[in-house]
């Protein structure tokens, strides 16, 4: 077991953090054009504000977050967490490697590497991705940038710097670009080091503290017609706290590279991608603000590659043709602790050589039909093939010491019961999406889109065996202090959504309405019943073993956000208001039980002044009280709360400087979506798992600096 100060001195530099430099990145700003797309490109300017993780950008598109890690938080979509939603890290492919999903894609990329990204809720288009329900999430770091001289020089640069109050949280990023008029080589780096933070009341919410560090460089070339980029990656999180898991990260490197072509042909275009991210991962326990000793590692490999054709069949119409394949490989294994009976004397194998490949084609067909009708469908099929080799409990030769339950399920039974079992399984995924618009007037505007999709089972969903208490535990990205039993006759989920959006806006554009509805019903959508109870010493302090199974589920809801430009002069600047309400329901529809982690009713207001060179904001957000929870979870139910968040930007030349005050009234406030914290169990079990709380009033200062 690492100590803490082993871990907090190992590899805090690697050899890609001696590239310090600049790099002048694209400002993002929202683009809705298509339908519940919240698109976000880039032009030339100072943005580099944001550090560390990417929920404080992503929030801002709709994107609610499963509390976890200080940069591993799960994104939700629609009422729906974690795979259901395709997440892809400059069209990367990558697969949380553990068995609570520690190492979720988004946690592979700083916000300030991030140039531009989509959000598409609920209804993609079939070119964005497959293997998905939820919808599709695209962050991209790849922007090449040159200049108009022959010679490879210096471009441009930047350094910023982030401190947060309620964590001691500090952050820094740099960034530099040369550049030629066919070459561009960029370097992007990121640390972040924060302690657990505060609540409301001032008390410390044990197990959040981490420190993480993030690398890229990118090469690019071109000529007339055609384009190569070659970006390499790096990751190291030497540790991470999880309060709302029995385990926390002690070790996450990564290493990747994705290569990308493009080529313009005479009435068409081809871009093709290559992927590749390796990572090691490692749990344990490394603070004393949660004890323990049991080592867990997983091996993992993506590796993939995309293509895709598109042909201009007319002026107003295309058609893209694509091919896709993913092999992602997993091992992952829990060594025996020397003199432990219960966790030796071999090592548990809970994924032996695990294998899940996707090969997939599809068509997708857009066709602006007239001024006022834009048309786009797709069709994609995939195959999906999972697999696994045997396994181990850790001990082969009698029944596994289990302290919470001394007479019960054994894993020495388990694993040869999985063993002989056929575990080779193969799923046929067909998705179809159809995307209207209809522009009624220059001021009003019908959106309406219709979708099949699928997601086949994970490889823990399918195939993790264990079953005593101990190792069930082990199990789950839920933050819910219960255990899990994998399934291996797991059927794909298959969604049918509808979903429609009216949009109106005035003649003279000082306000706009927005008006979105989805409907959606999943056929076998990966829930979990409950097998049998953990008892504790308190009733509090019980918690279930479940197993994942397939029922049939219905989730709906309802967003509306408006704008209004209300005042502007000279002295006073330009007043602008903000509000957006949203609210979403998701049931089981053989017990009508409410589905897990949905978000109860929430609104926001915004008041934005922009005087000169200075950027202002007071901004109210509440969220109801949350009645609707998963009983067999044992979720919690939570008040509802209210929160104000007040900032300030000013930009002076290259200088940019900010200050913000968040839960500016130190409230207190438990995350509807935020778990149970077992942290706070393991150190006192007499309120049994209470629910994590957030965060209490933050003074935030930060600086970018381009040159």
């Amino acid at each position: 077991m690492k100590t803490e100060r082993t871990v907090q001195f190992q590899s805090l530099l690697s050899p890609l953090a001696l590239l310090i430099g600049a790099i002048l990145a694209p400002v993002t700003f929202a683009n809705d054009n298509a339908l519940e797309v919240i698109e976000v490109q880039g032009h030339a300017h100072n943005t580099h504000l944001a550090l560390g993780s990417s929920e404080s950008i992503l929030s801002e598109a709709g994107v609610d977050f499963s509390a976890a890690g200080g940069v591993s938080n799960l994104p939700i979509l629609n009422g729906m967490m974690g795979e259901r939603i395709k997440v892809l890290v400059d069209g990367a492919d990558v697969t949380a490697a553990c068995a609570n999903h520690m190492n979720p894609p988004l946690s592979y990329i700083s916000s300030n590497q991030i140039s531009s990204y989509s959000v598409v809720a609920g209804i993609s288009p079939v070119s964005a991705g497959g293997d998905n329900i939820a919808g599709v999430i695209n962050v991209n770091s790849i922007s090449p940038l040159y200049s108009e001289n022959s010679e490879l020089g210096f471009h441009s640069g930047y350094v910023s710097a982030r401190y947060r109050s309620v964590d001691n949280g500090r952050s820094v990023g740099v960034g530099a670009r040369m550049a030629s008029d066919t070459l561009s080589v960029n370097y992007q780096g990121a640390f972040t080091d924060a302690d657990s933070y505060e609540d409301g009341n001032g008390d410390v919410v044990l197990d959040t503290l981490y420190r993480s560090q993030n690398h890229s460089l990118t090469a690019a070339m071109r000529d007339d017609k055609q384009q190569l980029v070659v970006k390499l990656t790096h990751q190291k999180i030497p540790y991470q706290g999880f309060a709302n898991q029995y385990m926390d990260m002690v070790d996450n490197t990564s290493y990747g590279v994705v290569a990308q072509y493009k080529r313009d042909l005479e009435n068409s275009d081809f871009e093709g991608q290559l992927n590749w991210h390796s990572v090691k991962h490692e749990m344990g326990f490394f603070t004393p603000e949660k004890m323990g000793m049991m080592p867990m590692e997983t091996d993992a490999e993506d590796i993939s590659y995309t293509l895709k054709w598109r042909l201009n069949l007319s002026n107003t119409s295309t058609l893209l043709l694509g091919q896709e394949y993913f092999d992602y490989r997993l091992d992952d294994w829990w060594p025996a602790v020397e003199g432990s009976m219960m966790m030796g004397p071999n090592d548990y194998v809970n994924i032996n050589n695990g294998k899940r490949q996707r090969i997939a084609a599809f068509a997708e067909y857009e066709n602006q039909l007239n001024t006022q009708w834009w048309l786009s469908a797709g069709v994609r099929v995939e195959s999906v093939h999972t697999d696994v080799d045997d396994v181990q409990g850790y001990n082969n030769g009698m029944s596994g010491m289990d302290v919470s339950m001394p007479i019960g399920p054994n894993n020495t039974t388990a694993a040869t019961e999985f063993n002989a079992l056929d575990k080779d399984r193969d799923d046929t995924l067909v998705d179809v999406s159809l995307l209207l618009s209809y522009q009624m007037t220059d001021n009003d505007e019908l959106q309406f889109g219709l979708a099949r999709k699928n997601r086949a089972p994970s490889l823990y969903e399918r195939y993790s065996w264990g079953v005593n208490s101990m190792s069930t535990r082990m199990i789950g990205w839920y933050g819910d202090g219960n255990g899990y039993i994998g399934n291996p006759d797991l059927e794909a989920e298959t969604a049918h959504t509808f979903s429609a959006t009216y949009t109106k806006s005035a003649k003279d554009e000082r306000w706009n309405v927005s008006t979105h509805v989805w409907y959606t019903e999943v056929s076998d959508y990966i829930d979990a019943d409950v097998v049998r109870s953990l008892l504790g010493s308190e009733p509090a302090a019980q918690r279930n073993v479940l197993q994942f199974t397939n029922v049939d589920a219905t989730l709906y809801g309802l967003k509306i956000d408006a704008l209004y430009n209300f005042y502007e002069s000279r002295a006073l600047g330009k007043w602008q208001l903000k509000a957006g309400v949203i609210n979403t329901r998701g049931t089981r529809d053989d017990t009508n039980q409410p589905l897990y982690q949905i978000k109860p009713l929430q609104t926001k207001l915004g008041l934005h002044q922009k005087l000169g060179k200075f950027d202002n904001s007071l901004t109210w957000q509440w969220v109801d009280t949350k009645t609707r929870v998963d009983d067999n979870r044992l979720e919690n139910q939570t008040d509802s709360y209210q929160l104000v968040n007040l900032s300030s930007k000013v930009t002076v030349d290259a200088l940019t400087l900010s200050i913000e005050a968040t839960n500016l009234f130190d409230q207190y406030y438990q995350l509807p979506l935020g778990g149970v914290s077992v942290a706070q169990f393991k150190q006192d079990n007499a309120n049994g798992f209470e629910q994590l709380a957030g965060q209490g009033r933050s003074i935030n200062i930060a600086m970018s600096y381009a040159f």
